[in-house]
């Protein structure tokens, strides 16, 4: 039977990884939110280049439809990333705690699913990064430029 004191030294041990957890559910809102912003913006220029007769127009359409289909890849690829950390440090904490609780030597395979997390999570976080720079590369700042020229 398990005493007060070792649930309560379970809980403790158990509870970083938790908060780890906290962190990958925001990331995982952040990523899907921009993903159906992607989608919405790439389902509007295809309405663009079906509407458009003029080939110039079109071309920079399709140049930002595939600008939208490489980040829209990316975003996906980062929640992908983010499902397997939830994955690996929700299996940390269960390693932990019965580990604790019912004398299994498991902490080894904690360690290494913790590190697996951590090392998806941070592959996320470059997919994410990659992925905001993509959506910056198709701003025109010439255009910019002008309109405060013209204004001024």
């Amino acid at each position: 039977m398990m005493d007060i004191t070792t649930v309560s030294e379970s809980v403790q041990l158990a509870l970083a990884p938790v908060f780890f957890l906290t962190a990958v559910a925001g990331m995982i809102a952040v990523v899907a939110g921009r993903l159906a912003r992607i989608v919405d913006r790439a389902r509007v220029v295809e309405q663009v280049i079906e509407a458009s007769a003029h080939s110039v127009e079109v071309e920079r359409a399709l140049l930002e439809l595939r600008y939208l289909r490489s980040r829209g890849r990316l975003a996906n690829g980062s929640i992908g990333l983010l499902t397997l950390c939830g994955f690996l440090i929700g299996l940390t904490i269960v390693l932990l705690f019965l580990g604790r609780e019912w004398g299994i030597h498991g902490q080894g395979a904690a360690v290494v699913c913790f590190l697996a997390g951590v090392v998806s999570f941070i592959a996320a976080l470059i997919g994410f990064l990659w992925e905001t720079v993509l959506a910056m590369q198709l701003f025109n700042f010439n255009v910019l430029e002008v309109g405060r020229r013209a204004h001024h």
